[in-house]
């Protein structure tokens, strides 16, 4: 759009938990508009989530939150082009953008895994993350890296 800025679409919270970002999260999970499939995989997902992390108090809403707080990057880079050359500039991310790209990422690390069904794959990805390891840490990590390799060219940010 050019002149206005698009409204922002009011998120209705999933039925289980009363949580918008629970909605948030499926909505990214979401393929061919096939909503109540995904609510399927997210909370199967949950519960295996729950079977296999007993021996905290936590809940398995509470695993998956910390989770995605664990994936969450605070800086990515951004290409500048300056005078011919390209460099790699540093820049801080809001907050709308730092959970979408985490979902983004956990949901994508969650898709490369092996195993039987989206839930299993979706549950082991929520505990490797719980546990700061797996895909979707590491590239939160290889992100930091670089933003830090290039904290030389910060000036050039726009």
């Amino acid at each position: 759009m050019r002149k206005s800025k698009p409204k922002k679409r009011i998120l209705l919270p999933d039925p289980k938990f009363n949580d918008k970002l629970v909605t948030r999260f499926v909505n990214d999970l979401m393929i061919d508009g096939k909503k109540q499939l995904a609510f399927h995989i997210f909370y199967d997902s949950l519960e295996l989530v729950g079977q296999r992390v007993k021996n905290t108090e936590l809940k398995p809403l509470d695993v998956w939150k910390k989770a995605l707080e664990n994936v969450t990057p605070h800086v990515e880079v951004k290409s500048r082009r300056v005078g011919g050359a390209n460099f790699q500039v540093p820049v801080e991310l809001r907050s709308e953008r730092k959970v979408a790209v985490s979902i983004k990422n956990m949901i994508l690390f969650a898709r490369k895994r092996s195993g039987k069904s989206m839930a299993d794959k979706l549950s082991a990805e929520i505990i490797a993350a719980f546990n700061e390891e797996g895909g979707a840490y590491k590239k939160k990590e290889d992100t930091h890296r670089m933003a830090e390799a290039n904290r030389a060219f910060a000036h050039f940010r726009f």
